[in-house]
């Protein structure tokens, strides 16, 4: 099967596709045929040598929608079903840029039924991060939130999901963005200088009781958080130091096929915003890595096999 690898670190043209054997699944484990597969900010890290692994081959792609095309003992899954899953993993030697992939069965979720699998592929990597960082912020109905880069890919997952659960959301986003981030359930735009349209009139620069950082500004958008407040980060263990009793922590994203399952039933139910900029052919992955540092998306580029 063809796949797309890093063997030597840099930028866009480092990005390889190769032929290598079909994996097979083991205990536990299902291999699925890859319709679509989202390229995320992690996989040019990954491609650049920030994750390490150097002098060795590292494979592209976290998120997969596909069918399950094999089954290893003991797996609850069935071939032909359509299926979403996080191949989770910054330094194993296959991705889900892929013809195939192997995961493991309790990453695994059937797909949503209201979209197709390039829009499927977008959601599994940025909604389980977005939804698990809140989970970390343990916020009440009521509570207000500011979410950095709210008219991103994690950002605006994080928006629709937080104000559903009853929270105050304000996104930090350009002007430009503000129909949009509002369409998602943000009551308010704030900007980088902490200024705020005043919509509700509450919950200035250091007045929120919590900061969800998409866009990983770090101390900056901590500055935004009240005395005793909350922030998360989304880049594991890179979150800035504690000061004026804010906690501070970071998302670990970690598979989860039965929360997976719950942001699908979300999709279906229409409370999740499914993005897209763009498709590219497996072939053409290297020129979908120059796309996503050209910066300016809105929503994923997808890997199509």
């Amino acid at each position: 099967m063809r796949a797309a690898v890093v063997r030597a670190f840099g930028g866009p043209e480092a990005v390889e596709i190769v032929d290598v054997e079909l994996p097979e699944p083991g205990a536990r484990q299902v291999r699925i045929k890859v319709t679509a597969s989202a390229l995320n900010p992690v996989d040019a890290g990954v491609r650049a040598g920030i994750f390490g692994g150097a002098g060795r081959q590292i494979g592209l792609g976290w998120d997969v929608a596909g069918t399950v095309d094999a089954v290893g003992p003991a797996a609850a899954w069935s071939v032909g079903e359509e299926v979403v899953a996080l191949a989770h993993g910054v330094a194993a030697p296959l991705g889900a840029h892929a013809e195939y992939v192997v995961v493991d069965a309790d990453a695994v979720a059937l797909a949503p039924a209201s979209v197709d699998a390039v829009h499927a592929a977008t959601l599994p990597l940025n909604a389980l991060t977005a939804v698990q960082a809140l989970d970390l912020l343990d916020l009440a109905p009521g509570d207000s939130l500011l979410v950095t880069g709210g008219a991103g890919a994690v950002g605006g997952y994080a928006v629709e999901i937080a104000a559903r659960r009853g929270v105050k959301v304000a996104a930090l986003a350009r002007a430009q963005d503000e129909e949009f981030v509002r369409s998602l359930g943000a009551t308010r735009l704030v900007d980088g200088a902490g200024g705020a349209d005043g919509a509700d009139g509450s919950g200035g620069a250091g007045g929120f009781d919590a900061v969800l950082d998409a866009a990983v500004l770090g101390s900056e958008a901590l500055a935004f958080v009240r005395d005793g407040g909350a922030y998360a980060g989304v880049i594991p263990q890179a979150q800035p130091a504690a000061e004026r009793g804010v906690r501070t922590t970071a998302v670990e994203v970690a598979s989860d096929g039965v929360r997976l399952a719950e942001l699908v039933r979300a999709v279906d139910a229409g409370e999740l915003t499914l993005r897209v900029a763009g498709t590219y052919a497996l072939a053409d992955a290297a020129e979908a890595h120059a796309r996503l540092a050209e910066g300016g998306l809105r929503g994923r580029l997808v890997i199509v096999p």
